[in-house]
């Protein structure tokens, strides 16, 4: 069960944007994890020398619904952005990817830059660019050294469009809410997974071969992401919508990216397709990964308890 997050905006006594996401989920069953993750941001944090987000992350007794873990809830939900930006590399890709563009150079870039590293066998070069030259430079100077004892050639670019051109996977990992990445930047064949989900423009949602997004019921239901706007606007339909694809329709979602992965449909058709990936509505996974992680704790004694 994933309901629909819960999002709460206002401005400091700065003028700053903070934001707080209350996202719960259920995996019952044999599984029995159920709880929430909540993930509060300011993107001005970093200049007062703060994380930008910080979260936690609450399972609940499935039996008694009351609370019975609390633990660090953004390293998993960075660990698992990475971890899905690798699996869709790996569902979609029609070559080697030897080249990928890392837009943002904040904490989830650097997760992202080790979980590349251990799992794209084929990865040469990672391009980064930041529109403060200043952190990507911090990233470049804290993870260069690791990266290239793998072979991996870290760069920093000047722009954006440097960045994205020829790569052949993009992964914007940014705060913007405002889009800035045209079609005429995807080479054809290229993987763009959508982390931070509004940095493509309209064009590359309508215009790219494959369309695959995680959850269509959140992304249908959300009004401030891009999908979610363009599903409203009329130009994004249902994945079922038997009039997707003909001339003058919405653009059809092909498919959601379980069903991928299970195989009930099927992904790129040519090697020259562009995909978009837009992976939104992951909480149910980040519940999942904590139960895990709840379990090993306590099979391993880690952790305290504390007094009802």
């Amino acid at each position: 069960m994933l309901p629909d997050e819960a999002y709460l905006a206002w401005t400091n006594q700065s003028g700053e944007a903070a934001r707080s996401l209350n996202m719960p989920g259920a995996l019952l069953g044999t599984m029995g994890a159920v709880g929430t993750k909540i993930i509060n941001a300011n993107p001005a944090n970093p200049r007062h020398g703060l994380a930008r987000a910080s979260g936690l992350t609450l399972l609940f007794d499935p039996e008694t619904a009351r609370i019975e873990c609390i633990m660090e809830g953004a390293h998993i939900s960075a660990l698992r952005t990475a971890s899905m930006s690798v699996l869709s590399s790996r569902l979609f890709q029609a070559a080697p990817i030897g080249v990928v563009a890392l837009i943002g150079a904040g904490e989830l870039a650097r997760v992202h830059l080790a979980v590349l590293a251990a799992h794209l066998r084929d990865l040469a070069e990672i391009r980064i660019f930041d529109v403060d030259p200043a952190r990507a430079a911090d990233l470049l100077e804290r993870s260069n050294g690791s990266l290239a004892s793998r072979g991996i050639d870290l760069r920093l670019m000047t722009t954006a469009a440097a960045a994205i051109q020829g790569a052949d996977l993009v992964l914007p990992v940014t705060t913007t809410t405002t889009g800035y990445i045209p079609l005429a930047w995807l080479k054809p064949g290229v993987i763009l997974v959508n982390v931070s989900l509004d940095d493509p423009l309209p064009e590359v949602v309508l215009e790219s071969e494959v369309l695959v997004v995680d959850d269509w019921g959140l992304v249908k239901a959300d009004h401030r992401r891009l999908i979610g706007r363009m599903y409203r606007q009329g130009l994004v339909t249902d994945p079922e919508d038997p009039n997707g694809r003909r001339r003058g329709s919405p653009r059809r979602i092909d498919a959601q990216l379980g069903e991928i992965v299970v195989g009930s449909k099927r992904g790129r058709e040519r090697a020259e397709d562009r995909v978009l990936v837009n992976p939104f509505g992951l909480s149910i996974e980040d519940i999942a990964v904590a139960a895990r992680a709840a379990e090993i704790a306590r099979r391993l004694g880690l952790g305290c308890t504390l007094p009802r």
